[in-house]
Formats: structure tokens, sequence, C-alpha cells
């Protein structure tokens, strides 16, 4: 049976080997066959710049992807950990780039596709920092630093953001319904799969006078899980 595959939030890192073996398997056992697999950001923990794939562990990951990619067409979102994924990394691996949002046709349904964080309206801070790290000047003078450097500071950041969460809010992490109800409504779409929150749901919303669906994709820090759509419908997979 046709079938695609959404994954978001592996935050993979050197550090936790179980998540970069669950997510060996996931290629090697769930992607096969699949018409295509949509990776919706955050794949890695950090990526300071494509020269990275000059070491050794975002080098086994490309290829890990490379392989997968000949096989099934495989897209990439950027997250807010690996948004300086540029087109190094997709030549490298085979993988094509797409904008946030993207809208695609699912088996005749058109869906909307985010990684979320623009939907955490709540948040201004990181919305702020957000703005900051997207702009081109600012990539282009962090891409100027040695890449040890960069790494340190992305380490120093991925801190930072950890400990910022203990003073926020639950309400202002998660997504903001107006937020989510206008992004439909934009892109006239009744169906919504996003990561970010790390809140694995299905959840129904009113938007536009219609009923709509979000799915919010899982993180892999424990169990990890996907997102299986066919021509029949839509599921939440455990990786396992």
């Amino acid at each position: 049976m046709p079938r695609t595959l959404f994954i978001s939030d592996l935050h993979l890192a050197e550090e936790r080997p179980e998540t970069t073996a669950r997510f060996a398997r996931f290629l090697a056992e769930a992607v096969p066959g699949a018409d295509a697999l949509y990776i919706l950001g955050d794949l890695f923990e950090y990526w300071v710049g494509d020269d990275g794939l000059e070491l050794d562990f975002p080098a086994r990951i490309a290829g890990m992807l490379r392989q997968a990619a000949r096989a099934t067409p495989t897209f990439f979102m950027h997250g807010n950990r690996d948004f300086m994924v540029a087109s190094r990394f997709c030549s490298d691996t085979g993988v094509r780039l797409i904008p946030d949002p993207t809208v695609i046709d699912l088996y005749g349904e058109r869906v909307l596709l985010m990684h979320g964080d623009t939907l955490c309206t709540g948040d201004h801070a990181y919305l702020a920092f957000r703005a900051q790290v997207r702009n081109p000047a600012w990539q282009a003078a962090a891409l100027a630093r040695p890449i040890a450097e960069r790494i340190a500071i992305a380490r120093g950041m991925r801190s930072q953001s950890e400990g910022e969460k203990v003073g926020k809010g639950e309400a202002i992490m998660d997504v903001a319904s107006d937020a989510v109800e206008a992004a439909f409504v934009a892109a006239n779409c009744r169906v919504l799969i996003h990561g970010h929150t790390h809140r694995p749901a299905r959840h129904e919303h009113q938007a536009g006078g219609r009923a709509c669906v979000r799915w919010v994709l899982p993180d892999w820090y424990e169990a990890g899980g996907y997102i299986e759509s066919t021509p029949a419908g839509t599921r939440a997979v455990d990786a396992g």
C-alpha cells in the first residue's frame, strides 16, 4: 500500500548513540518501500554548518541518509536546532530541502507541513532569537568562526535554552490556537503535521468554518516515533 512517513525532533547527537541506532533501524526497516520520507526539523541536536560533514558523526548520519534517499525521496525542513543545514548537506545526502511551511498533496488531501516553532507565538524571546539566527548576515558571521568554536557556542546555547525552559510556562512553549487556526486558513488545508513541541497527539480544530486535524510528532529522546499516512488514513507509530 502507498505510504508516506513523517519524523521530527530526533536531536541526533554523538552522546546519544541509542537514538542513532534507533534511527538506523527506522531507515532500514520502516522507510524502504515508502513513497516519501519527510524530516520536519531538528534531526540534529545542533548543526554548525555544512563543513561539519567532515567530522565523523555528521558524516555517518549523512551516509545513512544517502543510502535511504537513493531508494526513497527524502525531504528535510529546518528546525530550531539545525537551521544552518544548507546545499552541501543536500548534495551529499540526496535529501531535498523544503521551506517552512510547505503544502503537499498527500493522497488527494492538501496537507500543511511545519516544524512548529512559529506557531508558539507566546514565546516572544524565542521568536526574537529565531529572527536573529535566520538572518543571512548573522549566519555568515557565524560560519566565519572556526568550527570548534561554533560547536562550543552551539553547546552553550543548547544548555542555555534548556535552562530557560524551566522559567517558562507550559502554555508559552506550546502552540497558540489562533496561530494554528490562521495557518490552516492561510494554507487552505484541513490537515497539519508538525513537531517542535515534543507533545505528540492528534488535535481537532475549527478553522475557516471547517473541521481540521493537527498531528504533532514525538521527539526521539526515549522511544521515538513517526506518523504514517496512506490513502486509507493517518496513524502514529512507535519507532520501538
